[in-house]
Parts: structure tokens; C-alpha cells; sequence
């Protein structure tokens, strides 16, 4: 099952540590402090699964290392990894609860007990319920299916066994003590499905308490909220319960009867996860889009007129005669040719407006977050990864120490997909943007939105849970992340309230002789929820307004090049000012790779995942090293390219979008009570099993027909051409003659050493280039006998110290960023690849490249003047 991560993830790296990995120090935040759990792909588990399966080990060979600097391990190093694994497997202390009854016991006699989730969470509570409370924490899960074993009893309908979680015996003792002395027990998890099953298997464990045990459900965590929850405890909902349990049996079978197949066909240590592997399908099958694709060249004609008063506008071609073109493009064999005959018609053609068209536009308030547009916004908006999202929201909703007011949860649970919001909540933004701003930015009716099928109509959309703390109010005492996304709960959530905004659409017409050319352009009137909200980066811009025109006007092609946009109408040496008539070729782009946004857009829009499954689900596949970050965007990697076609090919009824959709509306289906679990899990186990049944005693076909094969030649026994498989560090070349031939490789010539200009400082001697696990750097040819490197740059200066270039780097987690060599002098470090552009309006002596719906743009870093990149060549 796909686990929420924000519950479950460890703490994060010291500064120090931060600072040595490299990572831009405001891309850095404090994370959740958990227990990481761990994944079924410890060798440990992993062991015993290929035991339990009867799945024999592959031979391995250990794949060639990827060259890079650093130091190997220590045998200190490696003697304190296997005392952890040796701790790992020893049976966990048993926990005195004697001992804990006399010191936990009469502190809770007389006492309501309320069992929450996390420290945090309980401190929040403990503020204001009072004396007459004591508040315990679980720590998240407490208990899972075993991970050393299957867990699910297939010839008993599917009845899962469930054990204590390691780790969780002295939480659980403490709870049980403190449960036998309160008057009542409370238990408080999060308002979701995961949260209802934790309950559950707390008070599976509360069983022997004679007391009354209820839940308690609240979407925010103020006084108000809790208050009204104690008002209404309820019995626990077991059609919630059982739709987790659905999920994790149907999670639990997938994992453990499929990644063994993946295993013994690609490479040991694999896992295949039912939601994960669907999600890496996707990317997979965008790839296969992109690398097929093939440009198609096409030209645009702009030209720049003047008015009889001598104001600048720009016009496009969009008729030749009567033949309309298509979105402005000249295609087909001669485009270019065409265009610049069109081009020297339009010079010495007389212009003239014939049409001018105002129409009056109003542009909706946009719904406050759900969990998968929060999401979306704060990737597009900051670069946050969705899980980076979910952990900084996760403490916002928890509670952060506010200066005289202790813990305070500010927002309200952020794992939802229902964009409603209370009554309370609406009576309150009203009343705010109407002190504000004034009445006319207050609708007649407050703004309703509409849930998409299957939401969890009970769940409020985020917002913060109180209008009148501001993003400035609070700005003191959160982090820059925890304030950005604060502030985008804030504004979205007040915004969603308030009157549309309003817009002049203006469509000019001109004739020039034959050919026909259009200008549009939008003025603002009235800002309506802009004024609070703002802009989206990724939102298409608005056209540029229009001078004032009248239909009849004369027009004449200015005379002088463009240079409007400089400003002192200057430009770089290397870059000639636009000219009044501007044919341009273009050639068409591919449709752009996933980013976390659009990936999690994609899975909502598909009905795969819910909310607390979306950032796990990024998060699982970068992990595996299925997919890789460039910049933004989400590339699969050939290992995750490979496994896509192996599970696809081999598992067609499990591993497809629409039946994964299908069991989602099924899974809902059972929390509404209306189907039940068992038969849900069934309706997987039968295509799956098939699939296994028909896979017996295949695997060795099926793991030769996924070697690529090259046209190299082993240079160790020469019989051979090498092919390409998995190690532990990655892809390698070996011999398919093993054991008699053990030769191995790095996958390409780029692993290996190419000698680069210049000479070592430190002896002199050569310098050659190479690919480390960081990134590409330069070293000494005489490594390791000269231990002289430096970092293999992009050539552009930083525009911090000027002294350094630019370089890109890899952070621990795998992520590329790009950072300055005079580092830790300079911290410059940028996320988005850089590029040797000068911003138009001056602002920055760089450009970045970011990848939007439309394609490839350049992005100033300081203004975010956006304009298209270079056009690709065919």
C-alpha cells in the first residue's frame, strides 16, 4: 500500500549536512521527526520473500562502480552497518507495564484519554483541553501486515494478519496503562480511511479496558473543532476500516507475488507496486511520445504598425487571400520561402483596420485547495515536490508555536479532495474581504464549487483556520517553506470567495493588400479574486494591451526595429534588435515530460490514487531509481523503461489505467458500504494469479529476451557481444558468457575518462573528465596518485560573485541542481538549468529553462519575464 510518508518519513539532514550535499540552502527544510519505515525491499525481507515464494536467487555479478570522487567505506563504516542489520533482527524489548502503572497510572486516573498520531498534534491538543485530558501519541501506524512474509491468508477469503509494528511496544504499553485508569477513551487519528484503520487497531488493542472507547473526528485542530467533536463521539466506521484493508491486502499482493518475477527476470531487489507502477506507466508511455516524435517545421509572420498618432502595435498573419490559416502557421514544403515573399509583400503593402471587436470577459474565482491542487500549485509556483508539499503542510496542520499562543494548527487537514468549505469559514472570508477590500469584491452568494465524483463530501477543502491570522501575522515564526505554502493555503483560500475578475477582449482585423492580419490584446478593469490570488506561473499570460484604434485607420510598418522591451533602448552585442516585419521559424515540440504537478493532475484526472497516495507515489518511483529528476521534469530511467515493458507485457489486466481506476471506485464503493472488501480484493487475485499461473517456469526465456544486446565484442574472451544489464550501481556491460567470462564495463563512453584542455595545478600532469555520482567533474590524469578535481562547469558565470562558473550537481536524493564552483563561498545555487541569456528588462545577466504546457521557455530568476527558447532544428 501506498503509506503516507508525511507520517513516516525521518528527520532531515543538519545544515551541515545539507551544506555538503550541496542542495540550494532554501530548497532545505525541516522534515517530520519519524521513524522512516522501511521498504519491502530490504534484503532482509526481500530474502525471506524469495524463500516464502520459492523463487531461487539469481547469480549476480556486482556491477562495475560509476567512478566518482570520494572515499570508499571504512571497515569501521561497514562493521557499524552490520551491527544495525544484527539489531535489526533481535526481539524487541518487553515493556514492564507494572513499572508503567505506577508512574503512568494515577497521572490518567479520573482523566479523558485522546490518542493521536503525533507528538505535535498531542502538544496542540494538550493546550487547550485542559486539565481533565491527558493526550497520547501513537507515532503514526501501530500495527501492519508482517514484513517478512506474505500476511495474507489467500484460502481464507483473504484475511489479513496483522502484527505489532517494531518499535511500537512501549507507545502501545503506555497507551493500554494509561486506558485502564481515564474515565474514557478517545481515539483522535487523522479524518481519512488510514486514520480510521489506525483507530481500529488501536482499540484492538484496548479490548481488556473496561471503559468506554469512541472517536473522535475533526478537520481542524482548534478549540472550536475538538470542542465540538467531544459534543459527538461516534463508534468506529468499519466500512472505512475496511476499504484501507482492501487497499493494503490488494498493495500487500501485488508487492509480494509480482516483484519476485521482476527480480528473477531483471534485477534482484526490485518491487513492483499496484497505484506506483501505473503512475511510472504513465511517465513510461509519455517517453515513447517524446523520443517518436518527429518536428515539423512552420513560420509565423508578425509585423509591427504604426498609428496615424504614432503609437506601436504588433499584428500577425492570418489570411492569404481566402484561404485562413491554421492558429497563424505557414506549413508545408517553401514555408520559409513563402514567408519571406509574404514579408516583402506586407512591407509595400497599404495597411488599414477594418474591424475592431470589444467584448467584455470574466475570468472565476478558482476553488480552495484539495489536496492534488495544493499539489499542483505549489510545484508550479515554488518547486516544492508533492512530498515536500504534503511534510511542510503536514506541521502546518499539526501545530507551529506561535509567540503568546502556544502550538496552534493553522490550517485545516490537508488530505482531501473536496473543495468544500464551512459555514463558519464563508461568514468569515466574506466578512474579511469586505473590511478589506471592499463591498464589490464580495459576491451576492458565496461561491460553491462542485466535488468530483466519489470525494469525501464530510472533509472540508484546506484553508487556514482562522482568516484573521495573515500570512504577515505569522511570517515570524515559520521557515521560508512553511511561509510560502501558508501563504498559498491564505490567498487561494480567501481568493476562492471574491467577485470574478474583469477583462476588455480586443480582436483587431487588418487588411494589407490581399492578406489579412489580426492584433489581440485584454485590458484588466476590475482585479476581482486577482487582486488577492494573483497569477499562476504556468497560467497562459494575458495579451498585451492595445493602443486606442479606430476601424478605418491607415496603418504604416514602422520604420525603426523593435526595441520597446529594452530599457534604454539598447541591446547585447550579441543580439539584434526584432525587425518591423519578422518572418520566423518555428518547429513543433513534443509534448513535455511529467513534473510532479502535471503527474499528479494526470493521476486525479485517470481516478488513480487518492490524496493520501499522491506524493508517495512520486516519491516510490524516484526511490527505485524508475524515474530521475531533470530540473522539474520526471524522466524515466531505462531500468524504469524496461520494468514498465515487463509488466505491462506480462501483467495486461492488472497493470492499466482503467483497471486501476476501476478498483478506486470500487475501494469507494466499500466505504460507502456498498460492496464488500473480500470481493473487491478477489476481483484483483483472479487476473493476477492467472497472469503468475501462465508465467511458471518462463522466466529464464523471459530474462534472455530483455538483454540488449550491442555490437561490442568482449574484450576479454572475444566469443561474445556484450549486453546490457542491472547492478546495484546501475546499468553495466558484461559478457554473456558468465562464469566462464566475468567481463564488465560501464554502460557507455561517457563513464569512462575523456581527456579535457588544460593541465593539473597541483603536478601538471593531463586532466581528464568523467561522470561521478554527483555529477560530471575533472580530475587529474594520475588519480589516485594526484588527488586534484574540480567541477566540469556549463560556462556560465555566476551572476553572484562573478568569479565562479556554474556547474551541475546532484543532490543526495538524486535531484539536479546547478551551484556555483567557489562554493562555500558563494551559495548561488539554482534549481532550473541555467542559461548564458541576458534577461530583456536587465534584471539578471541569466535565464533559466522551464518547461510549461506550451513548451520550452527561458524565465528570468528575478523578474519571471518569460520568453520562447531557441527553436529546436529539425
Amino acid at each position: 500500500m501506498a503509506t503516507r510518508k508525511s507520517r513516516t518519513d525521518g528527520a532531515a539532514p543538519s545544515a551541515a549536512r545539507r551544506k555538503k550535499a550541496g542542495a540550494p540552502a532554501k530548497a532545505a527544510a525541516r522534515q517530520p521527526n519519524r521513524k522512516a519505515k522501511s521498504a519491502p525491499a530490504d534484503d532482509a525481507v526481500i530474502a525471506a520473500e524469495k524463500r516464502a515464494s520459492g523463487v531461487e536467487t539469481p547469480a549476480r555479478r556486482r556491477a562495475p562502480a560509476v567512478p566518482g570522487p570520494g572515499p570508499e567505506r571504512s571497515p569501521a563504516v561497514r562493521a557499524r552497518g552490520r551491527g544495525r542489520r544484527a539489531e535489526a533482527l533481535k526481539p524487541e524489548p518487553e515493556v514492564n507495564e507494572a513499572e508503567l502503572e505506577a508512574s503512568l497510572g494515577e497521572k490518567a486516573s479520573g482523566k479523558n484519554l485522546v490518542v493521536v498520531e503525533s507528538p505535535t498534534k498531542s502538544k496542540t491538543l494538550t493546550k487547550f483541553l485542559g486539565k481533565d485530558f491527558m493526550v497520547l501519541a501513537s507515532n503514526g501506524h501501530v500495527m501492519d501486515l508482517p514484513k517478512s512474509q506474505l500476511g495474507v491468508d489467500i484460502d481464507n477469503d483473504f484475511e489479513p494478519e496483522y502484527v505489532p509494528i517494531r518499535g511500537k511496544n512501549s507507545a502501545l504499553a503506555k497507551i493500554r496503562v494509561a486506558a485502564r485508569s481515564a474515565n474514557a477513551v478517545y481515539l483522535a487519528p487523522d479524518p481519512d480511511r488510514e486514520g480510521e484503520a489506525i483507530a481500529w487497531h488501536l482499540a484492538s488493542q484496548l479490548k481488556g479496558v473496561k471503559r468506554p472507547v469512541r472517536r473522535l473526528t475533526f478537520n481542524e485542530i482548534t478549540q472550536r473543532a475538538v470542542t465540538e467533536a467531544l459534543r459527538h463521539p461516534r463508534d468506529l466506521d468499519m466500512n472505512l476500516v475496511n476499504a484501507q484493508q482492501a487497499r493494503r491486502v490488494l498493495d500487500r499482493l501485488v508487492g509480494y507475488k509480482v516483484s519476485p518475477f521482476v527480480w528473477s527476470t531483471v534485477k534482484y531487489g526490485l518491487s513492483a507496486g499496484r497505484v506506483q507502477s501505473v503512475a511510472l506507466r504513465l511517465i513510461c508511455d509519455r517517453e515513447s511520445v517524446i523520443r517518436a516524435f518527429v518536428p515539423e517545421e512552420y513560420w509565423t509572420l508578425e509585423v509591427d504598425y504604426l498609428t496615424p498618432g504614432g503609437e506601436r502595435f504588433t499584428a500577425r498573419l492570418v489570411r492569404v487571400g481566402e484561404d485562413k490559416l491554421e492558429n497563424g502557421q505557414l506549413r508545408g514544403d517553401a514555408a520559409g520561402e513563402r514567408a519571406a515573399a509574404l514579408a516583402d509583400e506586407l512591407r509595400e503593402a497599404a495597411a488599414r483596420i477594418v474591424g475592431i471587436d470589444v467584448k467584455p470577459k470574466r475570468k472565476g474565482a478558482v476553488p480552495p485547495f484539495i489536496t492534488s491542487t495544493l499539489q499542483q500549485a505549489a510545484s508550479n509556483r515554488h518547486g516544492f515536490t508533492s512530498q515536500r508539499t504534503m511534510q511542510v503542510a503536514q506541521k502546518l496542520y499539526e501545530g507551529m508555536e506561535l509567540r503568546g499562543q502556544g502550538s496552534v494548527g493553522l490550517i485545516t487537514y490537508m488530505r482531501t479532495d473536496a473543495p468544500r468549505l464551512s459555514d463558519e469559514a464563508l461568514t468569515e472570508i466574506r466578512g474579511w474581504l469586505a473590511r478589506e477590500f471592499g463591498d464589490a469584491y464580495v459576491p451576492e452568494q458565496p461561491n460553491l464549487y462542485r466535488s468530483k465524483k466519489g470525494a469525501q463530501e464530510a472533509h472540508e477543502a484546506i484553508r487556514p483556520t482562522s482568516i484573521e491570522r495573515t500570512p504577515a501575522s505569522v511570517r515570524p515564526f515559520l521557515t521560508e517553506e512553511q511561509f510560502k505554502l501558508y501563504d498559498l493555503i491564505w490567498k487561494r483560500a480567501v481568493a476562492s470567495q471574491a467577485t470574478p475578475a474583469e477583462f476588455d477582449q480586443t480582436s483587431v482585423d487588418i487588411e494589407a493588400g490581399r492578406l489579412g492580419l489580426r492584433a489581440s490584446g485584454s485590458v484588466l478593469r476590475f482585479p476581482g479574486w486577482l487582486k488577492v490570488y494573483g497569477r499562476d506561473e504556468d497560467d497562459e499570460a494575458e495579451e498585451g494591451r492595445l493602443p486606442e484604434l479606430e476601424q478605418g485607420w491607415a496603418l504604416s510598418v514602422a520604420s525603426a526595429p523593435n526595441m520597446a522591451s529594452r530599457p534604454s533602448g539598447e541591446t547585447s552585442a550579441d543580439e539584434a534588435p526584432a525587425a518591423p516585419v519578422r518572418p520566423e521559424q518555428h518547429f513543433t515540440q513534443p509534448p513535455p515530460r511529467y513534473t510532479d504537478a502535471s503527474l499528479v493532475k494526470a493521476l486525479e484526472d485517470e481516478n488513480i490514487g487518492r490524496p493520501s497516495t499522491y506524493a508517495t507515489i512520486v516519491t516510490t518511483i524516484t526511490k527505485r531509481d524508475y524515474v530521475e529528476r531533470e530540473g522539474r521534469s520526471l524522466k524515466p530511467t531505462d531500468l524504469g523503461m524496461l520494468v514498465t515493458r515487463l509488466l505491462v507485457e506480462h501483467f495486461p489486466d492488472v497493470f492499466n489505467v482503467e483497471f486501476t481506476a476501476g478498483m478506486e471506485e470500487e475501494l469507494d464503493e466499500v466505504e460507502e458500504g456498498k460492496r464488500e472488501w473480500h470481493h473487491v480484493v478477489r476481483d484483483l487475485w483472479t487476473p493476477l494469479h492467472k497472469d503468475l499461473e501462465d508465467l511458471k517456469g518462463k522466466t529464464g526465456a523471459i530474462k534472455k529476451s530483455l538483454l540488449e544486446k550491442t555490437d561490442i565484442t568482449c574484450p576479454s574472451c572475444g566469443k561474445h557481444k556484450l549486453v546490457k544489464k542491472y547492478g546495484r550501481n546501475g546499468a553495466f556491460l558484461a559478457c554473456p558468457g558468465y562464469p566462464e567470462c566475468k567481463h564488465t564495463q560501464p554502460l557507455d563512453q561517457a563513464e569512462l575518462p575523456v581527456p579535457v584542455e588544460g593541465k593539473c595545478e597541483l603536478c601538471g600532469a593531463g586532466l581528464v573528465a568523467r561522470q561521478g555520482p554527483y555529477g560530471r567533474y575533472i580530475h587529474c590524469e594520475r588519480r589516485p596518485d594526484c588527488k586534484f578535481t574540480k567541477p566540469f562547469t556549463l560556462g556560465v558565470p555566476c551572476p553572484q560573485c562573478g568569479q565562479g562558473e556554474l556547474a551541475e550537481k546532484r543532490s543526495r536524493r538524486g535531484k539536479i541542481f546547478y551551484s556555483c564552483t567557489r562554493w562555500p563561498e558563494c551559495d548561488f545555487a539554482l534549481w532550473d538549468k541555467p542559461v548564458a541569456k541576458a534577461c530583456p528588462n536587465g534584471d539578471s545577466p541569466l535565464m533559466v529553462e522551464k518547461t510549461y504546457k506550451s513548451g520550452m521557455s527561458l524565465v528570468c530568476p528575478k523578474c519571471r519575464t518569460k520568453v520562447a527558447a531557441e527553436p529546436a532544428s529539425a
